[in-house]
């Protein structure tokens, strides 16, 4: 006798999604779609891309993200705290201020809107020889769409709107690509749909749509891209160059990689340990190569120092984190 597998609400939201996004993004998409993977391209994608004559600085991409989240209706909110002391000692992804909704099974979340949120994260992909390859950071800003959304609509509308938002940055449609698999992944008590967005040949984020396992009803979406990958991926500058400017060949690329993530977190206050977030800390600052960093690393911190200030406020002063981190070198 033929028996049928139970249908899951993954199942249900799979079906649904090539639909909703039809009707979102309008009938000047071409949609690829069976039952296992989606494709939306656009008609004119072989037009060639021309960077702007004028790169943004960093000050004036995030601005312009948050007045286009903004228009969209996803006002700017706080960023959640770097030290996070419960699945990860540190903060590695925005879509952690969802986790009262999708993992506790409480009506809330930790935040809402548009985060610009640092984060440190030690998965980028790597070369032969254990470099970073371009496109990748241990600390970089996450920028978000974080939200708890109503209906399906909603996350249609929400795509959209983050083509508009990429559309004021710069970037034309037609250069614009979206797919993924049509099937739900489970990490836990959370499951979810993960689709990817593309520009030309660089991956720029993705939008997940999220649902606790016991609570299908409650869906969110995380809407996530990297603001040194939306920059590298508009101006087209070499990545190196695009991170660090004139220090880009001061040093290795792992000791300025290490100098940049240890200036984020010693300026959230925390400080080398034996363990936990602190053990974070001492990991990072032992990556630094003691050779290319001895005239000391002060103008470097004082540099990205004024990078991560863009996002929020630091602790201490850049020269004390200065300090902290020569101090720990000589250990």
């Amino acid at each position: 006798m033929l028996t049928h597998a139970k249908r899951t609400a993954g199942d249900a939201l799979t079906e649904q999604i090539p639909i909703v996004m039809r009707a979102a993004l309008g009938p000047h998409w071409e949609f690829t779609a069976d039952d296992r993977h989606i494709e939306v391209r656009h008609p004119n994608r072989g037009t060639p891309y021309r960077p702007p004559s004028r790169p943004h600085s960093w000050e004036e991409l995030l601005d312009s993200l948050q007045a286009g989240f903004a228009r969209a209706g996803a006002a700017r909110d706080a960023c959640l705290p770097l030290r996070w002391g419960r699945e990860t000692e540190l903060t590695i992804s925005a879509v952690q201020a969802l986790d009262p909704l999708l993992k506790d099974g409480q009506l809330r979340t930790y935040r809402s809107g548009f985060l610009p949120q640092p984060v440190v994260r030690f998965t980028g992909e790597r070369d032969a020889i254990g470099n970073l390859k371009d496109g990748f950071l241990t600390s970089f800003v996450n920028i978000s769409r974080v939200q708890r959304i109503g209906s399906l609509d909603e996350y249609g509308a929400i795509l959209d709107s983050w083509l508009t938002v990429l559309s004021q940055l710069g970037f034309h449609a037609r250069h614009i690509s979206i797919n993924g698999e049509l099937s739900s992944w489970r990490r836990r008590q959370v499951e979810g749909i993960t689709l990817r967005f593309r520009h030309l040949d660089c991956t720029l984020g993705d939008i997940v749509l999220l649902w606790n396992t016991e609570h299908s009803d409650r869906l969110v979406v995380d809407l996530g891209s990297g603001l040194e990958r939306l920059a590298w991926a508009r101006t087209q500058e070499r990545w190196h160059q695009l991170i660090y400017g004139s220090f880009a060949g001061a040093a290795p690329p792992a000791t300025l990689d290490a100098i940049r993530t240890a200036t984020l977190i010693l300026g959230h206050g925390i400080t080398p340990a034996a363990r936990g977030a602190g053990g974070i800390t001492r990991r990072v600052i032992g990556t630094i190569d003691r050779d290319a960093a001895r005239l000391g690393v002060g103008a470097l911190v004082r540099e990205m120092y004024g990078y991560w200030s863009l996002v929020g406020a630091l602790r201490p002063p850049w020269a004390e984190i200065a300090r902290a981190m020569e101090k720990e070198m000589r250990l």
